[in-house]
């Protein structure tokens, strides 16, 4: 069986992806093949795997910085949130049903023959396996049915490496906390504590450092610095939401929906010079910008009624009536159409009207669909831009009787997919801006419509991007944290006969 490490962290968002990413893209250099693990993963930020299984996006990424195709085993239970009270519960890759939050912890226990099954499986094909916590391990009102901290690190024997987030303020008290929140038996399996996201000069911690190992009677195994890499992120409090470029010509605004999904399309726009990107919430935020984007969305009738609330719905179809271009993606998509229908209660059932900015409408289907897609731009400004991505969707969408819009893209397959109506574009293809060949285009339509000269750049595609951020996160963590210290607990775990409880 392959040897483990563990990582959990004081709370969500403290970069338990970033370290499980880097140590996987560390241990890949390092000869050993490797594979992430997250036992349960709650995210709206998901990818389709090759074979059109649905998973986590963050140890999607983790297995393409470890050199692996991603695999639903790597993420075995991924639960998307519907409402404040439930999600749609995926296993394996599939659609598993929609549960209320009680419901789904009456039952989760349940699920452990799965999570071992998809880790032991996962195991034997690998030297590591990196695997990663949830929120954190001192919910003393979650651990009684724990599966994917401390109740999974005794299931498969982990160490366990904790990691706290000082850019955020109060890391000491995060992890002495966390640490006296634990009973005896938890505290013993952490091994290590980790700071992350540390920026000056390292020095000024030691005497808090010194003083921290004393009071949990756990060793330090080094202080991360604020990466400058940025890979795909899933977590709701990622900086990339908060990120707002706008010392740029260009000003793209990204409607920030309660449940928004998949916003990780929009990280290659970034990449071009010309190009700032906002995300707003109201119509102040909104302004006047040379572009309106509206993303993807778990809810999507229950964010069209938040942007009417809000005002924005309004606002964007002003700016539209300008002349402003306005793309949506997927649930975006459908909210540009004229009808959103849900007879099987998939949603919230009923109908309800869309903006009518696309001559299209929507009907909620039972079955999602889950594929990877290769396709051609058909756009005007854009015509011939090679498209990669994947489309994940519950809703099925029809051009209206008596229209005849243009599509948006054809699929390597010839099929004609998306709408297209003067300054309108919907399409339900994540990942549109990848190859970075729609980005170039984009921004050249966009600066010669405010009268700037064409730059004529094409960004580095998504991949290439993604791998040097890889090499570059690896050099990051290796040269900060004692990796032969982290070798040496997964070495002495691995020696416990009983490594699978």
């Amino acid at each position: 069986m392959a040897k483990c490490i563990m990582i959990q962290g004081t709370m969500s968002g403290v970069g338990k992806s970033f370290l499980c990413t880097a140590l996987c893209r560390i241990f890949r250099e390092d000869g050993l093949r490797a594979a992430p693990f997250k036992s349960q993963n709650m995210a709206l930020n998901s990818y389709i795997t090759p074979d059109g299984l649905e998973m986590g996006r963050a140890q999607a990424v983790q297995a393409m910085a470890a050199g692996l195709v991603p695999d639903v085993r790597m993420n075995p239970i991924l639960l998307k949130p519907s409402c404040d009270m439930g999600s749609q519960l995926i296993l394996n890759g599939r659609v598993a049903g929609e549960y209320a939050a009680k419901d789904y912890f009456k039952m989760k226990r349940s699920l452990i023959p799965l999570i071992l099954e998809a880790y032991e499986s996962l195991a034997a094909e690998n030297d590591v396996i990196v695997i990663e916590g949830a929120g954190s391990p001192a919910e003393i009102n979650l651990k009684k049915d724990d599966i994917v901290n401390m109740g999974l690190a005794e299931l498969v024997n982990a160490p366990v490496l904790l990691a706290g987030d000082i850019d955020r303020g109060g890391v000491f008290a995060q992890l002495y906390g966390t640490v006296a929140l634990l009973d005896e038996k938890e505290r013993k399996r952490i091994r290590g504590l980790i700071i992350n996201r540390f920026r000056g000069d390292p020095d000024i911690l030691k005497p808090g450092l010194a003083d921290l190992e004393r009071l949990t009677k756990v060793p330090l195994f080094g202080v991360v610095p604020m990466s400058a890499a940025r890979i795909d992120d899933e977590d709701s409090l990622s900086s990339f939401l908060q990120t707002k470029t706008t010392d740029r010509p260009l000003r793209i605004a990204v409607i920030r929906f309660p449940r928004i999904s998949n916003f990780t399309d929009f990280v290659p726009l970034g990449l071009h010079p010309a190009i700032g990107i906002r995300y707003v919430e109201n119509t102040r935020e909104l302004g006047e910008p040379d572009m309106v984007i509206l993303p993807g969305t778990k809810s999507t009738m229950a964010d069209l009624l938040w942007l009417r609330e809000r005002g924005l719905a309004e606002k964007i179809l002003a700016l539209a009536g300008k002349g402003i271009p306005v793309l949506g993606i997927c649930g975006g998509y459908q909210m540009l159409g004229e009808e959103l229908s849900d007879p099987y209660g998939v949603e919230q059932g009923g109908v309800m009207k869309g903006m009518g900015l696309l001559p299209c409408r929507t009907v909620f289907e039972k079955t999602k669909k889950r594929t990877r897609v290769q396709a051609v731009c058909t756009v005007p400004f854009a015509a011939g831009a090679h498209l990669t991505g994947y489309e994940i969707h519950m809703g099925q969408t029809q051009e209206v009787p008596g229209a005849s819009p243009a599509p948006f893209c054809f699929t390597e397959g010839k099929e004609a997919e998306g709408t297209v109506c003067g300054n309108v574009f919907g399409t339900y293809l994540h990942g549109v801006f990848d190859s970075g060949e729609l980005t170039g285009a984009l921004a050249d339509l966009l600066l010669s419509s405010k009268g700037l000269p064409k730059q004529h750049f094409v960004p580095e595609s998504h991949d290439t991007y993604q791998e040097e951020a890889f090499d570059l996160m690896a050099k990051e963590v290796r040269s900060a944290l004692d990796i032969d210290r982290i070798y040496a607990v997964m070495e002495e775990y691995a020696k416990d006969e009983g490594s699978i409880r």
